[in-house]
Protein backbone atom coordinates (compact mmCIF):
# COMPACT_ATOMS: atom_id res chain seq x y z
CA UNK A 1 0.00 0.00 0.00
CA UNK A 2 1.50 3.49 -1.32
CA UNK A 3 2.59 5.53 1.55
CA UNK A 4 0.14 8.32 2.20
CA UNK A 5 0.71 12.29 1.88
CA UNK A 6 1.34 14.63 4.48
CA UNK A 7 -0.67 17.82 4.53
CA UNK A 8 0.06 20.46 7.50
CA UNK A 9 -2.79 23.02 7.83
CA UNK A 10 -1.27 26.29 9.29
CA UNK A 11 -4.55 27.99 11.43
CA UNK A 12 -7.86 26.42 12.25
CA UNK A 13 -10.58 29.29 11.89
CA UNK A 14 -13.11 29.10 9.02
CA UNK A 15 -10.87 28.08 5.97
CA UNK A 16 -8.44 25.64 7.91
CA UNK A 17 -11.21 23.46 9.87
CA UNK A 18 -13.27 23.46 6.77
CA UNK A 19 -10.54 21.73 4.70
CA UNK A 20 -9.67 19.16 7.44
CA UNK A 21 -13.25 18.09 7.26
CA UNK A 22 -13.09 17.51 3.43
CA UNK A 23 -9.81 16.31 2.69
CA UNK A 24 -10.10 12.57 2.35
CA UNK A 25 -7.84 11.04 4.94
CA UNK A 26 -7.61 7.93 3.61
CA UNK A 27 -5.77 9.28 1.01
CA UNK A 28 -3.91 11.77 3.18
CA UNK A 29 -2.39 12.37 6.73
CA UNK A 30 -3.58 15.42 8.12
CA UNK A 31 -1.90 17.55 10.93
CA UNK A 32 -3.38 20.94 11.85
CA UNK A 33 -1.45 23.35 13.22
CA UNK A 34 -2.81 26.19 15.29
CA UNK A 35 -1.31 28.35 18.40
CA UNK A 36 -4.99 27.98 20.50
CA UNK A 37 -6.28 24.86 21.18
CA UNK A 38 -9.93 26.23 20.25
CA UNK A 39 -11.64 27.16 17.21
CA UNK A 40 -13.37 30.54 17.96
CA UNK A 41 -16.21 31.98 16.51
CA UNK A 42 -15.14 35.70 14.88
CA UNK A 43 -17.95 37.57 14.16
CA UNK A 44 -18.91 37.25 17.78
CA UNK A 45 -16.49 38.87 19.33
CA UNK A 46 -17.92 41.90 19.70
CA UNK A 47 -20.43 39.90 22.08
CA UNK A 48 -17.79 38.94 24.24
CA UNK A 49 -16.61 42.76 24.65
CA UNK A 50 -19.61 44.10 25.62
CA UNK A 51 -20.64 41.02 27.77
CA UNK A 52 -23.34 40.05 25.93
CA UNK A 53 -21.83 35.65 25.62
CA UNK A 54 -19.40 34.03 27.64
CA UNK A 55 -16.29 33.16 25.18
CA UNK A 56 -17.08 29.48 25.94
CA UNK A 57 -19.94 29.37 24.24
CA UNK A 58 -18.55 30.76 20.49
CA UNK A 59 -15.19 28.32 21.09
CA UNK A 60 -15.10 24.63 20.47
CA UNK A 61 -11.65 22.37 21.39
CA UNK A 62 -10.10 21.07 18.19
CA UNK A 63 -9.73 17.72 19.95
CA UNK A 64 -13.04 17.16 20.20
CA UNK A 65 -14.21 18.37 16.80
CA UNK A 66 -11.40 16.01 15.49
CA UNK A 67 -12.72 13.09 17.49
CA UNK A 68 -15.54 12.81 15.73
CA UNK A 69 -14.40 12.99 12.24
CA UNK A 70 -13.14 9.21 10.66
CA UNK A 71 -9.62 8.63 10.53
CA UNK A 72 -8.56 11.08 12.84
CA UNK A 73 -6.34 13.82 11.81
CA UNK A 74 -3.98 15.07 14.14
CA UNK A 75 -3.73 18.67 15.92
CA UNK A 76 -0.62 20.14 17.31
CA UNK A 77 -0.37 23.37 19.67
CA UNK A 78 2.53 25.80 18.53
CA UNK A 79 3.02 29.01 16.72
CA UNK A 80 4.17 28.76 13.50
CA UNK A 81 7.02 31.31 12.42
CA UNK A 82 9.31 30.11 9.57
CA UNK A 83 8.38 28.00 6.41
CA UNK A 84 11.06 25.98 4.95
CA UNK A 85 9.90 25.72 1.51
CA UNK A 86 12.54 23.93 -0.19
CA UNK A 87 13.08 21.50 2.66
CA UNK A 88 8.82 21.74 3.10
CA UNK A 89 9.21 22.15 6.73
CA UNK A 90 7.51 24.31 9.38
CA UNK A 91 8.29 25.75 12.88
CA UNK A 92 6.95 26.46 15.51
CA UNK A 93 7.78 27.39 19.48
CA UNK A 94 7.66 23.51 19.76
CA UNK A 95 8.86 21.49 17.23
CA UNK A 96 9.57 21.50 13.44
CA UNK A 97 7.09 19.30 11.02
CA UNK A 98 7.58 17.82 7.92
CA UNK A 99 4.72 18.25 5.09
CA UNK A 100 4.35 17.01 1.64
CA UNK A 101 1.63 19.31 1.09
CA UNK A 102 1.28 22.80 2.88
CA UNK A 103 -1.84 24.61 2.90
CA UNK A 104 -1.61 28.08 4.65
CA UNK A 105 -5.13 29.32 6.64
CA UNK A 106 -4.24 31.77 8.97
CA UNK A 107 -6.22 34.42 8.70
CA UNK A 108 -5.15 38.12 9.38
CA UNK A 109 -4.23 39.97 11.77
CA UNK A 110 -4.73 43.80 13.05
CA UNK A 111 -3.49 46.70 10.69
CA UNK A 112 -2.37 50.05 12.02
CA UNK A 113 -1.53 51.64 9.21
CA UNK A 114 2.37 52.33 10.29
CA UNK A 115 1.47 54.25 13.35
CA UNK A 116 3.99 53.82 15.72
CA UNK A 117 3.40 51.84 18.68
CA UNK A 118 0.01 52.03 18.07
CA UNK A 119 -0.70 48.52 19.14
CA UNK A 120 0.64 49.01 22.40
CA UNK A 121 -2.23 51.88 23.55
CA UNK A 122 -5.17 50.28 21.97
CA UNK A 123 -7.75 47.61 22.06
CA UNK A 124 -8.67 45.17 19.34
CA UNK A 125 -11.25 42.17 19.09
CA UNK A 126 -8.57 39.98 16.28
CA UNK A 127 -9.13 36.98 19.04
CA UNK A 128 -10.85 35.66 21.94
CA UNK A 129 -8.39 36.47 24.35
CA UNK A 130 -8.74 40.44 23.50
CA UNK A 131 -12.08 40.53 23.35
CA UNK A 132 -11.85 39.40 26.71
CA UNK A 133 -9.10 42.01 27.66
CA UNK A 134 -11.23 44.52 26.12
CA UNK A 135 -14.39 43.16 28.40
CA UNK A 136 -12.15 43.83 31.07
CA UNK A 137 -11.36 47.51 31.00
CA UNK A 138 -15.07 48.25 29.46
CA UNK A 139 -16.45 46.85 33.21
CA UNK A 140 -13.18 48.18 35.28
CA UNK A 141 -13.65 51.92 34.13
CA UNK A 142 -17.81 51.51 34.87
CA UNK A 143 -16.90 50.42 38.44
CA UNK A 144 -14.53 52.94 38.93
CA UNK A 145 -16.30 55.61 37.69
CA UNK A 146 -19.54 54.55 39.62
CA UNK A 147 -17.46 55.14 42.83
CA UNK A 148 -15.39 58.53 41.34
CA UNK A 149 -16.51 61.75 42.96
CA UNK A 150 -14.65 64.33 40.37
CA UNK A 151 -17.01 64.38 37.22
CA UNK A 152 -13.72 65.63 35.21
CA UNK A 153 -12.40 62.16 36.16
CA UNK A 154 -15.03 60.15 35.47
CA UNK A 155 -15.80 61.68 32.13
CA UNK A 156 -12.14 60.61 31.70
CA UNK A 157 -12.91 57.22 32.89
CA UNK A 158 -16.21 56.62 30.41
CA UNK A 159 -14.52 58.13 27.54
CA UNK A 160 -14.16 55.63 24.46
CA UNK A 161 -13.41 56.15 20.86
CA UNK A 162 -14.23 52.81 18.40
CA UNK A 163 -12.40 53.36 15.15
CA UNK A 164 -13.28 51.89 12.31
CA UNK A 165 -17.25 51.70 10.38
CA UNK A 166 -16.87 48.66 9.28
CA UNK A 167 -19.46 45.61 10.45
CA UNK A 168 -17.20 44.98 13.51
CA UNK A 169 -17.01 48.86 14.46
CA UNK A 170 -20.48 49.32 14.30
CA UNK A 171 -21.24 46.30 16.08
CA UNK A 172 -19.32 46.99 19.34
CA UNK A 173 -20.29 50.92 18.83
CA UNK A 174 -23.77 49.71 19.00
CA UNK A 175 -23.57 47.03 21.89
CA UNK A 176 -22.15 49.80 24.15
CA UNK A 177 -24.61 52.01 22.91
CA UNK A 178 -26.95 49.88 24.54
CA UNK A 179 -25.52 49.66 27.59
CA UNK A 180 -25.64 53.44 27.58
CA UNK A 181 -28.94 53.45 26.49
CA UNK A 182 -30.50 50.69 28.72
CA UNK A 183 -27.97 49.19 31.50
CA UNK A 184 -26.87 52.22 32.58
CA UNK A 185 -29.63 54.03 35.05
CA UNK A 186 -30.37 50.50 36.24
CA UNK A 187 -26.90 48.95 37.14
CA UNK A 188 -24.98 51.92 37.61
CA UNK A 189 -27.46 54.67 39.12
CA UNK A 190 -24.84 57.24 40.47
CA UNK A 191 -23.68 57.39 36.70
CA UNK A 192 -25.31 59.94 34.89
CA UNK A 193 -25.75 58.05 31.34
CA UNK A 194 -24.61 61.13 29.49
CA UNK A 195 -21.37 61.07 31.17
CA UNK A 196 -20.60 57.87 29.25
CA UNK A 197 -19.36 58.84 25.94
CA UNK A 198 -19.24 56.86 22.60
CA UNK A 199 -18.02 57.92 19.52
CA UNK A 200 -17.25 55.82 16.31
CA UNK A 201 -14.82 57.17 13.81
CA UNK A 202 -14.75 56.18 10.06
CA UNK A 203 -12.08 57.30 7.91
CA UNK A 204 -14.65 57.17 4.43
CA UNK A 205 -17.82 58.90 3.95
CA UNK A 206 -19.90 56.63 5.05
CA UNK A 207 -20.36 53.66 7.58
CA UNK A 208 -20.57 49.44 6.09
CA UNK A 209 -19.04 51.09 2.84
CA UNK A 210 -18.81 47.50 1.14
CA UNK A 211 -22.61 46.91 1.90
CA UNK A 212 -25.75 48.91 0.57
CA UNK A 213 -26.29 52.78 0.96
CA UNK A 214 -29.34 51.26 2.52
CA UNK A 215 -27.86 49.76 5.07
CA UNK A 216 -25.26 52.71 5.62
CA UNK A 217 -28.23 54.77 6.35
CA UNK A 218 -29.65 52.56 8.60
CA UNK A 219 -27.07 51.79 10.23
CA UNK A 220 -26.23 55.67 11.30
CA UNK A 221 -29.92 56.14 12.13
CA UNK A 222 -29.63 53.29 14.35
CA UNK A 223 -26.44 54.33 16.51
CA UNK A 224 -27.84 57.77 16.61
CA UNK A 225 -30.81 56.38 18.52
CA UNK A 226 -28.48 54.35 21.17
CA UNK A 227 -26.53 57.71 21.61
CA UNK A 228 -23.76 56.80 19.63
CA UNK A 229 -21.65 59.62 17.97
CA UNK A 230 -20.68 59.05 14.28
CA UNK A 231 -17.53 61.16 13.20
CA UNK A 232 -17.36 60.25 8.97
CA UNK A 233 -14.07 61.43 6.41
CA UNK A 234 -11.99 61.47 9.83
CA UNK A 235 -8.53 59.63 9.30
CA UNK A 236 -6.38 59.07 12.82
CA UNK A 237 -2.78 59.42 12.51
CA UNK A 238 -1.88 59.07 15.79
CA UNK A 239 -2.79 58.34 19.45
CA UNK A 240 -0.41 59.99 22.00
CA UNK A 241 -1.28 60.36 25.73
CA UNK A 242 -4.73 59.52 25.36
CA UNK A 243 -5.46 62.63 22.80
CA UNK A 244 -6.23 61.08 19.06
CA UNK A 245 -5.08 63.38 16.61
CA UNK A 246 -6.69 62.82 13.01
CA UNK A 247 -5.59 64.28 9.19
CA UNK A 248 -7.53 67.31 9.27
CA UNK A 249 -5.82 68.47 12.83
CA UNK A 250 -8.48 67.79 14.80
CA UNK A 251 -7.80 66.02 18.52
CA UNK A 252 -10.03 64.02 20.55
CA UNK A 253 -9.58 62.97 24.04
CA UNK A 254 -9.75 59.55 24.83
CA UNK A 255 -8.41 57.13 27.39
CA UNK A 256 -10.13 53.96 25.63
CA UNK A 257 -9.39 53.19 21.65
CA UNK A 258 -11.16 50.42 20.18
CA UNK A 259 -9.47 49.38 17.12
CA UNK A 260 -11.40 47.80 14.11
CA UNK A 261 -10.28 49.55 10.98
CA UNK A 262 -8.15 47.13 9.31
CA UNK A 263 -6.62 43.67 9.01
CA UNK A 264 -3.29 42.61 7.32
CA UNK A 265 -2.44 38.74 6.58
CA UNK A 266 -0.04 36.87 9.57
CA UNK A 267 3.41 37.34 8.26
CA UNK A 268 5.98 34.38 8.00
CA UNK A 269 9.27 33.81 7.99
CA UNK A 270 9.79 31.85 4.30
CA UNK A 271 13.21 30.17 4.17
CA UNK A 272 13.86 28.91 0.29
CA UNK A 273 11.96 30.23 -2.79
CA UNK A 274 9.65 33.34 -1.35
CA UNK A 275 5.74 33.78 -2.15
CA UNK A 276 3.82 36.41 -4.02
CA UNK A 277 2.50 38.71 -1.95
CA UNK A 278 0.08 40.98 -2.43
CA UNK A 279 -1.99 44.21 -1.29
CA UNK A 280 -2.45 43.98 2.71
CA UNK A 281 0.17 41.42 3.46
CA UNK A 282 -2.01 38.46 1.42
CA UNK A 283 -0.20 35.30 -0.07
CA UNK A 284 -1.27 36.01 -4.13
CA UNK A 285 -3.12 33.07 -5.21
CA UNK A 286 -4.09 31.44 -8.50
CA UNK A 287 -7.56 30.31 -9.36
CA UNK A 288 -7.08 26.92 -7.04
CA UNK A 289 -5.52 28.76 -4.44
CA UNK A 290 -2.12 27.54 -5.78
CA UNK A 291 0.63 29.89 -3.92
CA UNK A 292 2.00 31.80 -7.16
CA UNK A 293 5.25 30.28 -7.64
CA UNK A 294 5.51 27.74 -5.05
CA UNK A 295 5.20 23.60 -5.62
CA UNK A 296 2.59 22.30 -3.05
CA UNK A 297 1.91 25.56 -0.91
CA UNK A 298 -1.83 26.62 -0.54
CA UNK A 299 -3.53 29.46 1.11
CA UNK A 300 -7.12 30.11 1.31
CA UNK A 301 -9.13 32.51 3.92
CA UNK A 302 -8.10 35.91 4.73
CA UNK A 303 -4.21 35.35 3.80
CA UNK A 304 -5.38 34.46 0.42
CA UNK A 305 -5.88 37.08 -2.31
CA UNK A 306 -7.99 35.54 -5.32
CA UNK A 307 -7.85 37.63 -8.15
CA UNK A 308 -10.60 37.73 -10.86
CA UNK A 309 -13.05 40.33 -12.92
CA UNK A 310 -15.65 40.86 -10.29
CA UNK A 311 -12.66 41.48 -7.42
CA UNK A 312 -9.68 42.80 -9.17
CA UNK A 313 -8.77 43.61 -5.31
CA UNK A 314 -9.28 40.14 -4.53
CA UNK A 315 -11.92 38.13 -2.94
CA UNK A 316 -13.51 39.79 0.23
CA UNK A 317 -12.52 38.91 3.68
CA UNK A 318 -15.49 37.00 4.84
CA UNK A 319 -16.55 34.01 6.48
CA UNK A 320 -18.15 32.69 3.42
CA UNK A 321 -15.35 33.08 0.68
CA UNK A 322 -13.01 30.90 3.12
CA UNK A 323 -15.39 28.42 3.79
CA UNK A 324 -16.13 28.01 -0.58
CA UNK A 325 -12.50 28.24 -0.84
CA UNK A 326 -11.41 25.35 1.50
CA UNK A 327 -13.87 23.16 0.37
CA UNK A 328 -13.37 23.71 -3.54
CA UNK A 329 -9.23 23.11 -2.73
CA UNK A 330 -10.28 20.05 -0.86
CA UNK A 331 -12.01 18.51 -3.73
CA UNK A 332 -9.64 19.23 -5.93
CA UNK A 333 -6.95 17.49 -3.62
CA UNK A 334 -8.84 14.62 -3.50
CA UNK A 335 -9.07 13.90 -6.89
CA UNK A 336 -5.67 14.55 -7.70
CA UNK A 337 -5.97 16.59 -10.49
CA UNK A 338 -7.00 20.19 -10.39
CA UNK A 339 -10.00 20.94 -12.38
CA UNK A 340 -12.79 22.83 -10.46
CA UNK A 341 -11.51 26.68 -10.33
CA UNK A 342 -12.39 28.30 -6.98
CA UNK A 343 -15.75 30.63 -8.07
CA UNK A 344 -17.12 32.59 -5.24
CA UNK A 345 -21.09 32.67 -4.43
CA UNK A 346 -21.90 36.08 -2.74
CA UNK A 347 -24.57 35.18 -0.38
CA UNK A 348 -24.68 39.08 1.09
CA UNK A 349 -23.42 40.30 4.02
CA UNK A 350 -24.74 41.33 7.19
CA UNK A 351 -24.56 43.02 10.13
CA UNK A 352 -26.36 44.07 13.52
CA UNK A 353 -26.77 47.29 15.65
CA UNK A 354 -28.47 46.11 18.65
CA UNK A 355 -31.57 44.23 19.51
CA UNK A 356 -33.82 44.35 16.63
CA UNK A 357 -31.72 46.41 14.82
CA UNK A 358 -29.76 44.91 11.97
CA UNK A 359 -28.76 45.10 8.17
CA UNK A 360 -28.55 42.22 5.98
CA UNK A 361 -27.56 42.39 1.60
CA UNK A 362 -28.91 39.29 0.40
CA UNK A 363 -28.74 38.29 -3.26
CA UNK A 364 -32.00 39.86 -4.09
CA UNK A 365 -33.00 41.53 -1.07
CA UNK A 366 -32.13 44.26 1.60
CA UNK A 367 -33.63 43.94 4.61
CA UNK A 368 -33.40 46.25 7.70
CA UNK A 369 -34.51 46.45 11.55
CA UNK A 370 -36.06 43.19 13.31
CA UNK A 371 -36.42 40.94 10.16
CA UNK A 372 -32.78 41.64 9.27
CA UNK A 373 -32.22 40.65 12.65
CA UNK A 374 -33.61 37.19 13.00
CA UNK A 375 -32.31 36.69 9.86
CA UNK A 376 -28.23 37.82 11.61
CA UNK A 377 -29.12 35.38 14.44
CA UNK A 378 -30.50 32.52 12.53
CA UNK A 379 -26.88 32.46 10.39
CA UNK A 380 -25.03 33.59 12.84
CA UNK A 381 -26.23 30.61 15.55
CA UNK A 382 -26.49 27.53 12.67
CA UNK A 383 -22.67 28.68 11.73
CA UNK A 384 -21.02 28.14 15.07
CA UNK A 385 -19.54 24.50 16.48
CA UNK A 386 -21.60 22.29 19.20
CA UNK A 387 -24.92 21.82 19.52
CA UNK A 388 -24.36 23.04 23.54
CA UNK A 389 -22.33 26.28 22.18
CA UNK A 390 -26.17 26.60 19.57
CA UNK A 391 -28.25 26.21 22.97
CA UNK A 392 -25.90 28.42 25.06
CA UNK A 393 -25.88 31.24 22.37
CA UNK A 394 -29.88 30.50 22.15
CA UNK A 395 -30.35 30.50 25.79
CA UNK A 396 -28.54 33.61 25.98
CA UNK A 397 -29.70 35.46 23.27
CA UNK A 398 -33.63 34.77 24.38
CA UNK A 399 -32.85 35.92 27.77
CA UNK A 400 -31.43 39.27 26.92
CA UNK A 401 -34.42 39.73 23.89
CA UNK A 402 -36.18 40.33 27.34
CA UNK A 403 -33.52 41.68 30.07
CA UNK A 404 -30.71 42.61 30.15
CA UNK A 405 -28.86 39.81 32.26
CA UNK A 406 -25.64 40.89 34.49
CA UNK A 407 -24.32 37.12 35.27
CA UNK A 408 -21.91 37.84 31.93
CA UNK A 409 -21.13 41.50 33.06
CA UNK A 410 -17.59 40.05 35.09
CA UNK A 411 -14.31 40.92 35.42
CA UNK A 412 -11.86 37.85 35.15
CA UNK A 413 -8.17 39.08 35.13
CA UNK A 414 -5.56 36.10 35.19
CA UNK A 415 -4.21 35.97 38.96
CA UNK A 416 -0.70 37.27 39.69
CA UNK A 417 1.89 36.48 41.84
CA UNK A 418 2.66 37.69 44.53
CA UNK A 419 -1.10 38.02 45.37
CA UNK A 420 -2.11 40.64 47.65
CA UNK A 421 -4.10 40.42 50.15
CA UNK A 422 -6.28 43.27 52.18
CA UNK A 423 -3.38 43.70 54.42
CA UNK A 424 -0.74 44.03 51.88
CA UNK A 425 1.68 41.97 50.16
CA UNK A 426 2.08 38.07 50.85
Amino acid sequence: MAQKEKIVVVGGGFAGLNFVKRIDRTKYDVVLVDKNNYHSFPPLFYQITSAGLDPASISFPFRREMHKMKSHPEYHMGDVSRIDTVNKKVTTQYETISYDKLVIAAGTGNNFFGINDLYKYVYTMKSTSEALRCRNELLDRLERASIEKDPVKRRKLLSFVVIGGGPAGVEVAGAIGEMKRYVMRREYPSINPDELQIILVEGSDKLLRTMSETASRYALDALNNLMVSVRLNKVMKSYDDNVITFADGETLYSEVVIWTAGVTGVTFNFEGRQPEMSRGGRLAVDEYNRVQGIDDLFAVGDIACHVDDRYPGGCPQLAQVAIQQARTLARNLNKDRFDEPFKYRDKGSMATIGRNRAVADLKHLKLTGWIAWMAWMFVHLVSILGMRNKLTVLVNWTWAYWSYPTSLRLMLHPARYPLRSRWGER
